[in-house]
């Protein structure tokens, strides 16, 4: 097998011939609308270096977190996800408004999609991890997100967090999600990566199907 072209192509459907671990899929849904401009996004794309180059010190998470990134202010329909080791997020720049509902139930569209890629070549994977990020109110309609997050979390189709950061609208959130959102305090996105990363190195080491607490501010419980 060519495996520089396998390291060209993360989308290469060899990775699975030669990683056949099971997966553990993520979206991060980044509010980057104008009032994002600043600090908070200079934080927020820091941020996310962090948090590949901490998923990259763990083995296993590296061979099994794959890491889609959806951007909204408006909503960037060109998501992939991408195994962490070819994880390279771009820098986002702050403008636009806040469909936050479209980017919701693209997210979802794209767990669905990634699932059923997943299936196709018999690779096991733990409860995708969604996690929506805001500092403000949604300019659309949330009313259908809320649904599908409420049906999805019903079937055990995926786990949705919600972070709200600054000024964001915390009764908002707490509508759209089953869990408390958590309020950010600050903009520590640093921490909230360093976070997320060990918590999913957690994920990847324990086995599908079971339950484990997340600890965080506030305790989130999960099923993988």
């Amino acid at each position: 097998m060519d495996q520089t072209a396998y390291e060209e192509s993360p989308f290469s459907e060899a990775r699975f011939a030669d990683n056949p671990d099971p997966r553990c899929p993520c979206v991060l849904m980044l509010d980057r609308s104008a009032s994002m401009a600043g600090p908070k996004i200079q934080q927020l794309n820091a941020g996310l270096q962090q948090f590949k180059s901490e998923l990259l010190r763990d083995e296993i998470a590296a061979r099994r977190v794959e890491i889609a990134v959806v951007p909204f202010g408006p909503v960037s329909r060109n998501s992939a996800f991408y195994p962490a080791g070819h994880f390279d997020p771009k820098p986002m720049v702050a403008a636009g408004d806040t469909p936050m509902g479209a980017a919701v139930a693209y997210g979802i569209d794209l767990v669905a999609q990634q699932k059923a890629l997943y299936r196709s070549h018999g690779v096991t994977y733990f409860r995708p991890w969604m996690i929506l990020m805001t500092d403000g109110e949604p300019t659309d309609s949330i009313e259908r997100s809320i649904s599908l997050v409420r049906d999805g979390e019903a079937a055990k189709a995926f786990s949705f967090f919600a972070v709200g950061v600054d000024q964001a609208s915390m009764s908002t959130l707490s509508r759209l999600s089953v869990r408390p959102p958590l309020q950010m305090r600050g903009i520590a996105f640093r921490e909230f990566f360093l976070w997320l990363s060990a918590s999913l190195s957690g994920v990847s080491r324990s086995a599908p199907g079971t339950s484990i607490q997340i600890a965080a501010p506030t305790t989130w419980t999960i099923d993988t």
